[in-house]
């Protein structure tokens, strides 16, 4: 990242993702100058701010302090939408986790005041920035697989698990599509472009769950899961290119990932999205009696946990008066996508999705 003026920025929230973020943006993206945290309870802020030498302070602080220019939020989807707003009229530019919001009509208004306001507005996921998905975009922009004929998005998680420990996941957006496919398909908008509809069939197989996490001072309690925990959707994008994406959440073990891009020239292989690394491997035409597959040499160095690269973009985008790459647009528009396949499973037919976005800039 190259060095610009230093943005003063405030983090609100302190959970367990805080700390990569907080270590990043401090010790790693020189642009940002993190000076303050908060959170729900004031004693957790403080923890953090003693622990990374920053001041913990309230959310009303926060906002009142004309010097921060910059609120990096990492609080449950829930909460998103209030956050935001109430960052955006205070003149804050905001980048916030994933999802944007819970809602596509939450996010529109969002995206529109902060043009109100001539404020940023970014959004997780961030990982499509890292050395994998962007060795694989290198590859498929010089045409390496030929014309991209389709994708095939395929993975699994063990909800059961994942809720008992994180209670987040149990909220509004915490479904499998909402917190994790949502790395996918902001991938694949990155990759290959905008989604023009969706059909899809969303399950929820078991609405009552008992916590199977030995750790969880409720281990062996049942709690109540309203989320998607299943979805199988066909996708075709505004270019034409189809595909399907499958989330199993109803299975063995964590984040088993399967996503290809298929070419007539070529096959690629990509990583597990919800990651900044991993090896990106392609067949070629070439190479397709012998079976053998090439693994790209990586574009950056953005391999391992990355997460504040985002924030970091978007203050250099800031500072330049350009368009940052984790925007508000893509991450409306991926939402938008993820809203509509809930439409779709209730109405048995293909939804349009009415939002569009451009792909991102590659980013080196």
């Amino acid at each position: 990242m190259e060095k610009t003026e230093k943005m003063r920025t405030a983090v609100v929230g302190c959970g367990s993702i805080s700390d990569i973020y907080l270590e990043n943006m401090i010790h790693r993206f020189s642009n940002l100058e993190v000076v303050s945290c908060c959170a729900r309870h004031l004693e957790s802020a403080e923890k953090k701010a003693a622990k990374y030498g920053i001041q913990a302070c309230t959310f009303e602080e926060i906002l009142a302090d004309s010097s921060i220019e910059m609120l990096v939020i990492l609080t449950p989807a829930p909460t998103h939408y209030e956050l935001i707003r109430q960052g955006l009229m205070a003149g804050k530019h905001v980048y916030t986790e994933k999802t944007m919001t819970v809602s596509a009509e939450e996010a529109e208004e969002l995206l529109k005041l902060s043009e109100e306001k001539g404020l940023y507005l970014g959004s997780a996921p961030d990982t499509f920035l890292g050395a994998a998905l962007q060795t694989g975009r290198k590859a498929i922009d010089e045409g390496m697989l030929g014309e991209v004929t389709s994708f095939e998005i395929s993975a699994n998680r063990e909800i059961d698990f994942l809720a008992s420990r994180f209670t987040f996941l149990r909220m509004q957006g915490g479904g499998i599509c909402y917190d994790y496919g949502v790395y996918y398909l902001t991938a694949l908008v990155s990759l290959l472009g905008p989604v023009e509809r969706v059909a899809a069939i969303v399950k929820n197989r078991k609405a009552v769950r008992k916590n199977i996490c030995k750790e969880s001072p409720d281990y062996g309690k049942e709690y109540t899961y309203p989320n998607e925990s299943q979805v199988s959707a066909v996708i075709e994008l505004e270019n034409g290119i189809m595909g399907t994406f499958s989330l199993n959440g109803e299975s063995i073990g964590r984040d088993l990932a399967d996503f290809k891009i298929y070419g007539t020239k070529g096959v690629m292989k990509l990583s597990d999205p919800n990651q900044f690394g991993g090896d990106i491997s392609v067949i070629l035409k070439s190479d397709e009696e012998d079976g053998k597959s090439t693994v790209l040499e990586p574009v950056s160095l953005y391999s391992e946990n990355c997460r504040g690269i985002g924030p970091s973009e978007m203050a250099q985008a800031i500072r330049k008066g350009a368009k940052n790459r984790a925007g508000k647009e893509m991450a409306y528009h991926v939402l938008d996508t993820i809203c509509q396949m809930m439409e779709s499973s209730g109405t048995g037919a293909f939804e349009k999705v009415t939002s569009t976005c451009s792909r991102p800039e590659v980013f080196r």
